[in-house]
């Protein structure tokens, strides 16, 4: 993305010189009437809308980590993109205090939505047009992202 540079100094004016750690995150969509619609899911701490995400696992590629967030996290199987969306970054509040992340987004073409999944009782979902899911999502670089998303999916169409 053409902003990362600026978003990275953005990072770096709010933490200092911390360093980002790299997660992954999950972009699931569905061909709609209206063009495409995105899953977001509600966060186990605040119950705000995100996207599926979390750290990879020893031997596991970022889409695949991606997609068993979104297994783990949503109940959902699907193909996922090799090549990422875009990126976003945020502050992770932990008890130590925050810790600066940068979020790499692989978008997922959903096939199937399980009824029970790993984390259901912990989480909802619901699916939005990706101009709505842009403006229920809390960090400004994640909306744009799904903002332009819903504009050009259908390079990530399998």
């Amino acid at each position: 993305m053409s902003d990362a540079p600026n978003i990275a100094k953005k990072i770096r004016v709010l933490f200092g010189d911390a360093p980002c750690l790299l997660q992954v995150a999950a972009l699931p969509w569905r061909e709609s009437t209206s063009g495409v619609d995105v899953m977001l899911i509600t966060s186990r701490e605040t119950g705000r809308w995100v996207l599926p995400k979390g750290w990879t696992e020893k031997g596991e590629t970022e889409w695949d980590a991606a997609a068993r967030e979104a297994r783990e996290e949503a109940g959902l199987k699907g193909y996922v993109a090799k090549s990422e969306a875009g990126r976003f970054y945020y502050g992770k509040m932990k008890p130590s205090g925050v810790i600066p992340c940068e979020v790499v987004v692989y978008p997922l073409h959903v096939e199937k939505i399980c009824e029970n999944w790993k984390e259901k009782g912990e989480r909802n979902r619901a699916w939005f047009p990706a101009a709505e899911a842009a403006r229920l999502v809390n960090e400004p670089d994640l909306a744009d992202l799904l903002a332009a998303f819903g504009k050009d999916f259908a390079r990530f169409a399998a």
